[in-house]
């Protein structure tokens, strides 16, 4: 039975991460330059699959088509609603090289898309067409992220239902990097000040318009040098961060200004899943009752 939460290095796999971070945001923009606005940006992210990433449905001019990341055959597929396909490896393509090729296939499929070519949420960005320099791809790192992100979907998928209020789907954000979900309590917030690297502030202000519980799972960062879980609200209450949560091995990072645990601690568990649910339940209960959302009504 293959392992359902594999060992996560991420030194070891941080080039394949930073590679795929990029190709992510190319196919999400692609997605951004196709759909309606969606409250919170939700229209933009990807949803996690068996095989895994897609963009879902997405309309062109006289057809349908979707993106699909297979990080098991290790391809990015193209279909489209008139049964056409079109695919090639991940693997030995620069992120340049990637632009080129996805644009290629969608051109050849009479889908023309025009998207900003410069990445989002990065401290340093390079054009996508013009980044020769990151070209990493092992499978065999990608894989196993994929696995995690499976297990992940399921635990998040689980605490969302628990949520009767305003709740986001489970999903993918390719700025970020991150699958999250998110819960609202229902009222305004304030205006958030922005500040995200190569983001619109109107982005994250629209984004954060209401309270927010967020939590989610990456692999990694120069924050945060290891895969985690996360969890935080906007705005952040009086005493949130002195707060007991579970496990005991999760702490407030100052710096990032959420609860972590590393994914390590999870997965060394003897029921992961039950340790990570604990982990949501726990931080999103000290920041409701702290911040006097109404959860008689909010939850279920």
């Amino acid at each position: 039975m293959r392992n359902s939460w594999p060992e996560l290095v991420f030194d070891q796999a941080k080039d394949t991460y930073e590679t795929l971070h990029l190709w992510t945001q190319i196919v999400g923009k692609i997605k951004l330059s196709r759909m309606p606005w969606i409250n919170h940006s939700w229209h933009v992210t990807l949803i996690v699959t068996p095989t895994g990433l897609t963009t879902g449905n997405l309309p062109a001019e006289k057809k349908h088509f979707q993106i699909n990341f297979d990080f098991r055959e290790h391809q990015l597929q193209i279909l489209t609603s008139l049964g056409e396909e079109k695919s090639f490896p991940l693997a030995h393509h620069s992120v340049a090289a990637f632009y080129e090729k996805i644009m290629a296939a969608l051109r050849e499929l009479g889908i023309e898309i025009d998207i900003h070519k410069v990445p989002n949420e990065l401290e340093v960005v390079i054009p996508f067409d013009q980044d020769e320099q990151h070209v990493t791809y092992e499978p065999q790192h990608a894989a196993d992220l994929h696995t995690v992100l499976l297990s992940v979907n399921e635990v998040l998928t689980r605490f969302r239902a628990e949520f009767v209020g305003k709740c986001s789907p489970v999903h993918f954000f390719w700025g970020s990097f991150d699958l999250a979900v998110t819960r609202f309590s229902g009222r305004k917030a304030p205006q958030h000040p922005g500040g995200v690297p190569h983001l619109p502030d109107r982005v994250a202000q629209e984004a954060y318009s209401h309270e927010v519980s967020s939590c989610g799972f990456w692999p990694g960062s120069v924050g945060v040098p290891f895969a985690a879980f996360y969890s935080y609200m906007y705005p952040e209450p009086e005493g949130y961060k002195a707060a007991v949560v579970k496990p005991e091995a999760a702490y407030y990072h100052q710096t990032m200004g959420e609860f972590i645990l590393p994914y390590d601690v999870v997965r060394q568990a003897d029921d992961p899943a039950a340790m990570l649910l604990d982990f949501l339940q726990s931080t999103y209960r000290a920041g409701a009752d702290l911040a006097d959302w109404d959860r008689e009504n909010l939850e279920q």
